[in-house]
């Protein structure tokens, strides 16, 4: 497996310690802090209290993809997420916008996004189109159904398979319209289409699926419902269940991180490291 990730104007080395990607929703209806930061002045202040904390990467999300939220206008998503991208180009980390739309997508590489992290997996008619001829990093997630509908009824009769054979596909679709390998990390998608049993074997296959695949693994399980099904928590409960579930994230090989604790996080790993590393 490669060790080195390039996001735009940021080259990662892999190799020594998984990356850390905070979560800045600048959404009015995210699961997970109620759009707490939906204003910008808020979006900058957390931004910048990440960054103290030690964050590698910034995921600015426009559109809530928790289970049965809607979708939101192409121009309502622009809106939200353009002008964070702009207010937080100075603050010296990787800035990655999570979103599915094409034309937002196109937008924020424009104005200097060093990432695109698509839940559909760069799927949608112009994705690959919008982001090949940028340098930004690509992270393609695994996704069954649509936010609106995918905790319904999610089946699969081999869960780490059917995701690694997605993922190949849409890696193979990426390479063939020319966008280098360095660009590429995945993420199984925990929480999208997945039962707590299949968002447990996945994470438990996260070092196969980086072995299979040959690219880094993203790995974001922070607060969600796989957590508060285990500790019985609710949403503001999890904080160390996620813990927990980041540093056995880690242990299976994963190489990135996407968390809404920050601080806490990077201490885990950082005490993480000096207890396993000789």
């Amino acid at each position: 497996m490669r060790h080195l990730l390039q996001c735009g104007r940021f080259s990662f080395r892999l190799e020594q310690r998984p990356l850390v990607m905070g979560i800045l929703n600048v959404t009015p209806d995210s699961f997970s802090d109620g759009g707490r930061y939906g204003t910008l002045e808020f979006a900058i202040s957390h931004a910048e209290e990440m960054v103290r904390d030690g964050i590698d990467l910034i995921d600015i999300g426009g559109e809530s993809t928790r289970p049965g939220s809607p979708s939101v206008p192409v121009e309502e998503e622009l809106r939200r997420v353009m002008p964070a991208i702009y207010a937080l180009q100075e603050v010296g980390r990787a800035l990655s916008v999570d979103t599915c739309k094409p034309e937002v997508m196109r937008e924020a590489i424009i104005a200097g996004a060093d990432m695109i992290n698509d839940i559909n997996g760069f799927r949608a008619t112009g994705a690959i189109e919008a982001v090949k001829d940028s340098d930004c990093g690509l992270c393609i997630m695994h996704m069954q159904g649509t936010p609106q509908d995918m905790q319904a009824e999610p089946q699969y009769a081999d869960v780490v398979a059917e995701v690694i054979a997605f993922l190949r596909e849409r890696i193979d679709a990426l390479l063939a319209a020319g966008i280098e390998r360095e660009r590429i990390c995945v993420d199984p998608g925990l929480g999208f289409g997945k039962t707590v049993e299949h968002n447990y074997a996945l994470l438990r296959a996260t070092r196969r699926i980086e072995e299979e695949l040959g690219f880094p693994v993203l790995i974001g399980l922070s607060r969600k419902s796989m957590i508060g099904a285990v500790t019985g928590r609710p949403v503001e409960g999890r904080l160390p269940g996620s813990i927990a579930g980041a540093l056995a994230a880690v242990a299976h090989g994963a190489k990135i991180l996407r968390v809404h604790d920050v601080a806490e996080t990077v201490d885990a790993l950082k005490v993480w490291r000096a207890a396993t590393i000789d």
